[in-house]
C-alpha cells in the first residue's frame, strides 16, 4: 500500500478546471518530483492534497487513511506537512518563534518542540546562528530555509515542498537540493514540485509530468531525465 494515494482527483478554481482526473503514489521513503510548465497544476496537487483546496472528484488517502474533507490541521495532525511556495514566513516573529509555530500539534510538550528545533538547527546552522533575528529580515535563501524548518517542526511523515529553488542563487540551490536529499535519507517521505526540472529529477527516485492539470508522462526519475521528450520540454534541450 503507497503512503499518499491519489485516484482520479479533480479540483476546480471556480469555473477553471485544475486538475483533471490525475492518479499517482508516493510510496514510503521515496523523493517524488512533479515537473511540468507554470500553470500546469503541481502547486494544486500539493494544496489539494493539504487540504487548502476542496476536491471535486476523485479521492485522497495518507497511509490507508481518507483525506478528502479533512480540514487542513488534522492532516498535518495525520503527517503531512506543506512547505509552500514563496515561504509564507511570519515576518514579525523570530526566526525561533517561525519554527514554534510550525510544532502547534506538538501543544505542550516543549521537549519535543525542543529536539525538533534542534535537528532543524543541525540541517540549518544558518537559522541557528539567527535564531533571535526576525523572519522579515532574513534573505530569501534563508527564508526557504525557514520555510522548510517550520514544516519538518511537526514531525512529518511526508514534506510536501512546492517549488524550494524559486529565485535562489545556484550555490544556495545546491545547498537546500542537498538539504532535501539528508531529510528524506532521515526517513522523511517527500512530495518535490520543482521548476528546476533536471535538479528535481536528480534527487527524485520518481516523477510524473504534468500538463494543463492532467499527468502525461511519468516513471524512473533518471529514465524521464533522459528522454528525449523530458529534455526538450523542461531542459531546454534541442
Amino acid at each position: 500500500m503507497s503512503l499518499l494515494h491519489i485516484e482520479d482527483l479533480d479540483t476546480y478554481y471556480g469555473y477553471v478546471h485544475a486538475l483533471k482526473g490525475i492518479t499517482l503514489d508516493v510510496e514510503t521513503g521515496e523523493i517524488v518530483t512533479l515537473i511540468g510548465a507554470n500553470g500546469a497544476g503541481k502547486s494544486t496537487t500539493l494544496r489539494a492534497i493539504s487540504g487548502l483546496i476542496p476536491i471535486r472528484g476523485g479521492s485522497i488517502s495518507f497511509d490507508g487513511q481518507p483525506l478528502n474533507g479533512v480540514p487542513a490541521h488534522k492532516i498535518v495532525e495525520r503527517g503531512v506537512s506543506h512547505a509552500p511556495e514563496g515561504r509564507h514566513i511570519f515576518g514579525t516573529l523570530t526566526v525561533t518563534e517561525n519554527l514554534n509555530m510550525g510544532a502547534y500539534i506538538l501543544g505542550k510538550d516543549q521537549d519535543a518542540i525542543t529536539r525538533n528545533r534542534e535537528r532543524v538547527f543541525k540541517l540549518f546552522p544558518r537559522l541557528e546562528e539567527r535564531r533571535r533575528q526576525l523572519g522579515g529580515t532574513l534573505s530569501g535563501g534563508e527564508q526557504q530555509m525557514l520555510t522548510i524548518g517550520r514544516a519538518l517542526m511537526a514531525s512529518p511523515r511526508l514534506l510536501l515542498l512546492d517549488e524550494p529553488s524559486l529565485g535562489l542563487a545556484p550555490l544556495l540551490v545546491r545547498l537546500i537540493f542537498d538539504t532535501i536529499r539528508e531529510i528524506n535519507a532521515a526517513g522523511v517521505t517527500v512530495l518535490l514540485v520543482e521548476q528546476n526540472a533536471r535538479a528535481a529529477l536528480k534527487i527524485a527516485h520518481r516523477a510524473y509530468v504534468m500538463e494543463t492539470g492532467r499527468i502525461t508522462l511519468a516513471g524512473d526519475a533518471a529514465a524521464l531525465l533522459a528522454d528525449e521528450r523530458v529534455r526538450k520540454a523542461y531542459l531546454g534541450e534541442q
